[in-house]
C-alpha cells in the first residue's frame, strides 16, 4: 500500500521532537523507506527535519539526502560539519555522493573529500567529479561487477564474491582484458553450467552495448530504451571499463528532460519549480510573455492592413480569433508530433515524403472543419454566404500552412542544435497567429476586393 502522510502522524513526530524523545522517534520511522521519511520531512519546519535527520544513523540518513527538496537538503547540509557530511557519502553509491558533493562550496568540498573514510571510494567520487553532469561519465556508478577474460570459471567465482559485496544489486558481469578494456559480458547461466576449470575466454558474450563518458544522458537513455536494458557498461577513450549506469538512472535522466520539455513547451525558459523564488519564476517566464507581447503587437499591425474592411465587411472581424486559434492549434499538434518523433528518434522516410503526408492530413482535415464552420455560420449565425465562403477557404488555407511550420520548425532547429521543444510553446503559436491573420485578409481582399 502507498504511503500516505497524516496530519496525526505530523502532530505525533512534532510532539516527539519538543519533548526530545529520540528513543521513541527513531523506532517510529526506522521502519518507514526512506523516500516516505524524505516527504515527511518536507513538510514540516526547518528546524523539525534537521532534529529528525540528526537523530536517525548515516545508513538510513544517507538515502534520504538523495530524496529530499533541493532547498531542504542545501539547507540540511549547512547544518553539518564537513566530517558529518563525509559519513553521510560513505553510505552512498559514487555516483550519488558525487552529485551531493557537487552541490557543495568549493571549500567544503575540499574537506567533505578529505573526511571520507574509504579512500577507494573517495578517489571514485573525484573522478565522477571531473565528468560533465549531463554526460555517461556524470551519471554513471563506479561500483560493478569485472573479471579477466584469462580467468577460468573458478577463479571468477571468488573474484566476483569480493567485488560483490560492496554493490547493492548485480545487473550484469563484465569481462576485461589485462589492460582494463572491455571485451563483452558473462552470462549467469553460463557461469553456473560450465566446469570450474573453462577459462572465461571460451564463454563470454563479445558483443554488447556500450556508450563513451562523453556520450550525452538523453542518448544513453535512448540506446537502454531501445535494447531494453536494465544497465549499460561506459568505456573511456581508451575503450577501458570505468563504470556503469543502471536503469533507475536513466528514469531520473528521462523525468529531467520531460520537466524542461514540458516547461520549454509552456513557455518557460528556465528549469524552474513552484516553490522558487518570484524573481526566478520571473525571469523564467517573462521572456516568452514578451515574445508573445511583441507577436500580439504584429497581430495588430496586421490587421490595421486591412483597416478599410471593417467599414465595409464588419462581420469579417467576427471570425479573427476563430482563424487564429485554429493557426495556433493545429501548428502545436503538428509540433507535438514531430518533436516527440525526434526525442524517441523514431522519425523515419524522406521529407519530401513527409511533406506529402502532411499536406494530405492537413487538408482533409480542413476540409472536414470548413464545412462544419460553413454550415455552421450560415444556418447558425446568418453569415452571409460570400463570407462564409472566405472563412472557409481561409480556414483550410490556414490549417494547412500552420501544419506545415508546425512540422518544419522543430525540424529546423534540431539541425541548428536547438531544443525542438521549444516550437511546441508560445513560439509556433504566436507566428501560426500572425500567419493565420494575413492569410485570412489577404483572400478575402482578394475576393472582396477592399
Amino acid at each position: 500500500m502507498e504511503f500516505k502522510i497524516s496530519k496525526e502522524l505530523i502532530q505525533e513526530l512534532e510532539q516527539l521532537i519538543q519533548s526530545k524523545n529520540d528513543v521513541k522517534l527513531e523506532l517510529l520511522l526506522n521502519d518507514m523507506h526512506h523516500a516516505d521519511i524524505a516527504e515527511i520531512l518536507d513538510e514540516l519546519e526547518f528546524d523539525e527535519a534537521t532534529y529528525i535527520f540528526k537523530v536517525l544513523d548515516s545508513e538510513k540518513t544517507a538515502e534520504i539526502l538523495l530524496e529530499l527538496e533541493d532547498d531542504l537538503r542545501e539547507n540540511i547540509l549547512s547544518r553539518l560539519s564537513p566530517k558529518e557530511i563525509a559519513e553521510e557519502l560513505d553510505e552512498l553509491e559514487t555516483n550519488d555522493a558525487a552529485d551531493i558533493i557537487a552541490e557543495l562550496s568549493q571549500d567544503i568540498k575540499a574537506e567533505v573529500i578529505s573526511e571520507l573514510q574509504d579512500v577507494e571510494h573517495a578517489k571514485d567520487i573525484v573522478e565522477l567529479l571531473r565528468y560533465d553532469e549531463d554526460t555517461a561519465g556524470g551519471i554513471m556508478h563506479k561500483e560493478l561487477v569485472k573479471v579477466n577474460e584469462n580467468w577460468n570459471v573458478l577463479t571468477c567465482v571468488k573474484e566476483m564474491r569480493i567485488q560483490a559485496e560492496n554493490i547493492s544489486r548485480v545487473h550484469s558481469i563484465y569481462v576485461v582484458d589485462d589492460d582494463g578494456r572491455l571485451k563483452g559480458r558473462l552470462s549467469l547461466k553460463d557461469l553456473l553450467t560450465t566446469s570450474t576449470r573453462t577459462a572465461i575466454s571460451d564463454v563470454y558474450i563479445r558483443k554488447l552495448n556500450f556508450v563513451n563518458v562523453d556520450t550525452e544522458d538523453v542518448e544513453v537513455a535512448r540506446i537502454m530504451q531501445k535494447y531494453d536494458l536494465e544497465a549499460i557498461p561506459v568505456v573511456d577513450e581508451l575503450g577501458r571499463l570505468v563504470g556503469r549506469i543502471t536503469i533507475d538512472d536513466i528514469v531520473d535522466v528521462i523525468k529531467d528532460e520531460a520537466d524542461k520539455d514540458y516547461q520549454l513547451a509552456a513557455g518557460i525558459s528556465q528549469d524552474v519549480e513552484a516553490d522558487d523564488s518570484i524573481m526566478e519564476l520571473t525571469k523564467a517566464r517573462l521572456p516568452w510573455l514578451v515574445l508573445a507581447l511583441l507577436g500580439g503587437f504584429i497581430t495588430v499591425r496586421v490587421l490595421g492592413l486591412f483597416e478599410g474592411a471593417m467599414l465595409e465587411h464588419g462581420k469579417l472581424f467576427f471570425f479573427t480569433p476563430l482563424i487564429a486559434a485554429m493557426a495556433g492549434n493545429v501548428g502545436v499538434q503538428s509540433s507535438a508530433i514531430i518533436v516527440q518523433g525526434l526525442a524517441n528518434n523514431t522519425l523515419s522516410g524522406s521529407l519530401f515524403n513527409r511533406l506529402v503526408k502532411e499536406i494530405s492530413l492537413s487538408l482533409l482535415n480542413g476540409l472536414i472543419l470548413a464545412s462544419i464552420l460553413f454550415f455552421g455560420s450560415h444556418f447558425l449565425l446568418n453569415v452571409e454566404v460570400i463570407i462564409g465562403v472566405i472563412v472557409t477557404i481561409a480556414l483550410v488555407s490556414v490549417i494547412i500552412i500552420a501544419s506545415l511550420i508546425g512540422t518544419f520548425i522543430p525540424l529546423l532547429l534540431d539541425k541548428f542544435g536547438i531544443d525542438p521543444a521549444l516550437a511546441t510553446g508560445p513560439f509556433i503559436t504566436t507566428s501560426n497567429d500572425i500567419c493565420g491573420i494575413l492569410i485570412y485578409f489577404s483572400i478575402a481582399k482578394l475576393v472582396l476586393g477592399f
